[in-house]
């Protein structure tokens, strides 16, 4: 199983962690709430906030990005929510499940919650919703996460006359509107903390039957129960959310509004910093520089389990060649690009799978694996090269260009990139840099030679970086399979016992690193700006880039 979601390589470097996903908007559009923090009105509980990235839908079924989840986030809930430890406590449920003997069977009690319009939230919505997940018509692209649900794959490979049927036999059921029981096909020892992810939060029927493909694409087609509702969606400009009244914890939700600005700049972004038009921002390496001189107290650092890598596709018979795309890999100084382009704690890789990611056995999966991903070596990577040649039938690699984000440092990071291909192959590539959202579009259609793509954790086990390269996989757009490696993810899918589960998922990543189905570059850290009147914010290390649920803003500090 996986799950993951798209996040901007402009994060990256210049918006160093914007927010993932989305395309972005111009400058001059993207202020949101203009006015200063005076003393006047420093106590208003309104937050601003920059985002380098709008969501492409705003739909917990179909969506893929980071900016999605974290949008939705903010407008539903699921039965739980990850509290600034990530640690899953409970939302639209009473309390915690209960758990059968064998880690099957999940029962949960709903809470007399309301979605934002006074409805009544039952458990048939969350039935709905995971049934609506896995239909292949939705063509959710996360519907292998609610796989993990008894019968969850028989739905996603029904026949259209078995759909209904199938749909019925799914394991989750609706004992009565305020009881959910679900029944996994297997136990999953972090499907409580899944439980908090947008995939899982329940929809309405009757508003998605009534928007049909518009379900999602504004603020007038899309209801949540959470903490905050979607008043307006400027595209491309930003989002404006109010309190949600209706919401069953309203009592500790403060903000009364927040505008999220969608700034792809990183100079405008921290200049509606510096003009007090935004409160939150995150920042490009050389503002990060500049700023932990001048305004250090007010910088947070976002922990990310995000990792950087190149996805070479492999229906390109020339990136077919293992020795190519060693040789483009290896190519590149991977210390001296986080050096150059991020210099805030970012790291360059030493294997896919992000740093800080625990293995599935109580310990770091990086220092269990060790370097999976060997070390820059211009020479031997010469030496791959000329083999890759050779087994082609070719004299010179054919043009091949690099798709990547073009907001943020999205279009330094592709300069510097192919800047170390010419340097140390002789081999000068074309950049593509494209909005995000186009670059996602055209990454999940293959459409493509070698895309800079960056991944993040949707939960804290290696499996979410690892799975997604299994033969067919949803998410394999670089079109690698190898039996070996399948077997490898198959059985740490199944394996109980944690320590020999780690071992084949270590085993996995050495697989996956020496065919070079990913070239990594770095696993990444986003420093913010946040203003010290913002008190509460949670920039939590996977899932959403944050959560504002707990913030309040106080007075401003002298």
């Amino acid at each position: 199983m996986k799950a993951k979601k798209w996040v901007s390589t402009a994060v990256a470097l210049t918006l160093v962690g914007s927010i993932a996903a989305g395309c972005g908007s111009d400058d001059k559009a993207a202020t949101g709430d203009k006015g200063g923090t005076d003393k006047a009105n420093a106590a208003k509980q309104e937050l601003r906030i920059n985002f380098n990235a709008e969501p492409p839908v705003l739909d917990s079924s179909k969506g893929t990005t980071n900016a999605a989840f974290t949008m939705l986030n903010a407008l539903n809930e699921g039965l739980y929510r990850l509290d600034k430890d990530g640690k899953p406590q409970p939302g639209l449920a009473a309390a915690k499940p209960e758990i059968s003997k064998d880690g099957l069977v999940y029962t949960i009690k709903l809470r007399d919650a309301k979605w934002a319009d006074g409805q009544p939230v039952k458990a048939s919505d969350f039935v709905y919703s995971f049934q609506r997940t896995l239909d292949p018509s939705t063509k959710a692209q996360y519907n292998f996460m609610t796989a993990w649900i008894k019968g969850g794959n028989d739905i996603i490979k029904a026949k259209p006359e078995e759909l209904e049927a199938k749909k019925k036999a799914l394991g989750v059921k609706a004992i009565d509107e305020k009881t959910l029981e679900i029944t996994l096909e297997k136990p999953v020892t972090f499907f409580e903390d899944l439980l908090a992810f947008p995939i899982f939060f329940p929809q309405r029927e009757d508003l998605v039957t009534k928007n049909g493909e518009k379900y999602g694409g504004d603020a007038d087609k899309i209801i949540g129960a959470g903490p905050f509702v979607l008043k307006q969606w400027n595209h491309d400009q930003n989002l404006v959310f109010e309190k949600n009244p209706n919401y069953w914890d309203a009592a500790n939700v403060k903000l009364e509004k927040l505008t999220v600005n969608i700034v792809t700049d990183s100079n405008s972004s921290l200049n509606l910093y510096e003009t007090e038009e935004t409160d939150v921002t995150n920042l490009s390496s050389d503002q990060f520089k500049a700023k932990s001189q001048t305004d250090k107290e007010n910088i947070k650092v976002k922990n990310e389990l995000t990792s950087m890598y190149f996805m070479y596709n492999q229906k390109n018979k020339v990136l077919a060649n293992k020795n190519i795309r060693k040789a483009l890999t290896l190519a590149v100084d991977r210390d001296a690009y986080v050096q150059t382009l991020a210099n805030n704690g970012t790291a360059a890789a030493r294997g896919l799978v992000a740093d800080g990611t625990q293995d599935g056995n109580k310990n770091e999966f990086r220092k269990t694996a060790g370097d999976t991903l060997p070390k820059a070596d211009p020479a031997k990577a010469k030496e791959y090269l000329a083999a890759g040649l050779k087994e082609l039938g070719i004299d010179k690699l054919p043009e091949l260009k690099l798709l990547g984000d073009e907001q943020g440092s999205g279009k330094k990071s592709i300069e510097f990139l192919m800047g170390e291909w010419e340097k140390n192959l002789g081999y000068k590539a074309v950049g593509e840099p494209v909005p995000h959202k186009l670059r996602v579009e055209r990454q999940n259609k293959g459409d493509y030679d070698i895309v800079l793509a960056l991944w993040g954790a949707d939960y804290n086990d290696p499996m979410t970086f690892l799975d997604m390269w299994v033969t067919g996989s949803e998410f394999n757009n670089v079109y690698y399979s190898n039996p070996a490696y399948d077997e490898k993810i198959k059985a740490a899918d199944k394996e109980a016992d944690p320590a020999k589960r780690s071992q084949l998922l270590v085993d996995a990543e050495k697989i996956l690193m020496e065919d070079m189905a990913v070239g990594p570059v770095y696993s990444r850290k986003v420093p913010y700006l946040v203003r010290n009147t913002v008190q509460g914010l949670i920039l939590p290390n996977y899932g959403m880039e944050w959560d504002v649920k707990g913030v309040t803003i106080t007075e401003a500090k002298k």
